[in-house]
C-alpha cells in the first residue's frame, strides 16, 4: 500500500507541474509574440489558464474515457469519432469562456477565427499525452512481466532442488544396499567399496550443487561410478563405457547420466541371459555432449521403460526442461524385444 500511495501521489504532482509548466509557456509565448511589451495583468492570466482548462478537459476525457473504452477494444472508427468531437467541444469551450469573462468586443472579434488554432493545440496535448500514456503503460507492462518471469524462476528453481533433493537420497540408498549385500557375504572388496562411496558421495552432496558443473568433474564421477559396480559384480557381467573426443573446457548438468546406468544395473543382475551386457559411450561433437547405453534384458527381468521408470529416470526430463530450452537437449528411451537403450543429447554450457 505505501508504494502504491506514493506512486499516486507522484503521478498527481507530475500532472499538476506538467499543467503550471504549460501555463507558464503560454505566458511566455505572449510576452515574445507581443514584442516584450506585454503588461502581466488578470486579463493575461486567464488567458493563459483558460485555453488550458480546456486542453486539460480533452486530455483527460481521451486518458480516461476514450482510449480505456475505445482504443483498447480497437474501435478504432469510434475513438477517431469522440475525439475529434471531443476537440471540437473544448475549442468551442475555450472561445466562448475567453469571449464571456474578457466581456470585450474588440477581444472577441479577434478570437472570432481562433477555432482551428485550440482545435489543432488541443491536438498536439492529446497527442503528447497519449504518447507519454503508452510508453508509461509499456514500461509498467515489462516491470509486471519481470516480476513474473522472476517469481517463475524462483519457482522452477525451488522445483529443481527439490528434484536434487530426491535424487541423492534414491543415489546413497542404491549404494548402502550394494555395500550392505557384500557386507553379508563378508566380501573383502567392502573396504575399497566405501572409499569410492565416500569419492562419489562428495561429488553428490558438494561438487553437484550448482546447475552446471565442469564435463571432466561428472566424466570422473561416472568412471568411478561404474568402476564401483564392477568390484561389485565382479566378471558376471560385459561392461564397456567409452569416451570419444577430446573432453572439452565446457559445463554439463550433474548426475543426468548416473540414472541411466545405475538402472542398467539394477535390472541387469536379474538378467537371465548368459552373457548380460552393459555398454556405455560419450562423445563430444560439436558443442555437445552425446550419452548412449545400451544393455539386454529379458521381459520377466521388470526392465524399467519410459513410462514406469525409477526415481531416478522420472527427474531427469524435469531436470531437462527446466535447465535447457527446446533444441537444447535430445533424449529418446527405447526398448526391443531384448534391448533397453537410451540416447541423450545435451549441449554444453560455458
Amino acid at each position: 500500500m505505501p508504494i502504491r500511495t506514493n506512486y499516486t501521489k507522484f503521478r498527481l504532482s507530475g500532472h499538476i507541474l506538467f499543467w503550471i509548466c504549460s501555463i507558464v509557456f503560454a505566458i511566455s509565448a505572449f510576452y515574445v509574440a507581443s514584442d516584450q511589451k506585454l503588461i502581466f495583468n488578470s486579463n493575461v492570466l486567464l488567458r493563459a489558464i483558460i485555453p488550458n482548462i480546456g486542453f486539460a478537459l480533452a486530455v483527460y476525457i481521451n486518458l480516461y474515457i476514450l482510449i480505456p473504452r475505445f482504443l483498447k477494444s480497437k474501435k478504432y472508427i469510434f475513438y477517431t469519432f469522440w475525439l475529434i468531437l471531443t476537440l471540437a467541444f473544448s475549442s468551442l469551450l475555450i472561445q466562448s469562456t475567453l469571449v464571456y469573462v474578457l466581456k470585450t468586443k474588440s477581444f472577441a472579434d479577434q478570437f472570432a477565427n481562433m477555432f482551428s488554432s485550440h482545435f489543432f493545440t488541443a491536438a498536439f496535448y492529446v497527442g503528447i499525452t497519449s504518447l507519454f500514456k503508452f510508453v508509461t503503460d509499456w514500461l509498467q507492462f515489462q516491470e509486471i512481466r519481470l516480476k513474473l518471469v522472476q517469481i517463475e524462476r524462483e519457482k522452477l528453481e525451488a522445483e529443481l532442488n527439490t528434484l536434487k533433493s530426491q535424487l541423492n537420497p534414491h543415489f546413497l540408498f542404491n549404494c548402502l544396499n550394494n555395500i550392505y549385500s557384500l557386507a553379508l557375504n563378508n566380501s573383502p572388496q567392502t573396504p575399497e567399496i566405501i572409499l569410492k562411496l565416500s569419492d562419489l558421495m562428495r561429488h553428490v552432496l558438494y561438487e553437484s550443487r550448482e546447475n552446471f558443473i565442469p564435463v571432466k568433474q561428472e566424466l570422473d564421477f561416472l568412471t568411478n561410478f561404474i568402476e564401483l559396480q564392477k568390484i561389485r559384480l565382479t566378471n558376471r557381467m560385459d561392461i564397456q563405457f567409452t569416451v570419444e573426443g577430446d573432453i572439452p573446457d565446457m559445463k554439463v548438468i550433474p548426475l543426468i547420466f548416473e540414472p541411466f546406468i545405475d538402472n542398467a544395473f539394477k535390472h541387469g543382475m536379474r538378467n537371465p541371459a548368459p552373457s548380460p551386457y552393459i555398454r556405455t559411450s560419450i562423445r563430444f561433437r560439436g558443442g555437445m555432449m552425446q550419452f548412449q547405453l545400451a544393455n539386454n534384458y529379458h521381459n520377466t527381468s521388470g526392465a524399467v521403460t519410459h513410462k514406469n521408470s525409477g526415481i531416478g529416470l522420472k527427474n531427469i526430463e524435469k531436470r531437462l526442461e527446466f535447465l535447457y530450452k527446446p533444441g537444447e537437449y535430445n533424449y529418446e528411451v527405447s526398448r526391443t524385444d531384448d534391448t533397453f537403450t537410451v540416447h541423450l543429447e545435451v549441449q554444453l554450457k560455458n
